[in-house]
């Protein structure tokens, strides 16, 4: 398919100088380039967490008021040293 592309001249001298230099056609470089931008758009898809919460009434009695080192304490207790 046949269609005209502007481009900014800084930009079309440095794709020119690109196609020159990989001995590729400008075209390429375009073809090369639009590709690329539709992988990555492709591959950047949001990310969803899955809900993995439970359903409960929060902490046990004991701890709703408890501080962070009391409830560590009480996690980690059965564990060995």
């Amino acid at each position: 398919m046949k269609t005209t592309i502007d481009l900014s001249d800084g930009l079309a001298k440095k794709a020119k100088a690109y196609a020159a230099a990989k001995h590729i056609t400008l075209r390429a470089v375009v073809e090369q380039g639009i590709r690329q931008v539709l992988r990555n758009d492709r591959s950047s898809s949001r990310f969803k967490l899955r809900d993995a919460s439970i359903s409960g009434n929060g902490l046990q009695k004991g701890y709703k008021d408890a501080d962070w080192a009391k409830i560590r304490e009480a996690a980690y207790k059965d564990r060995g040293s």
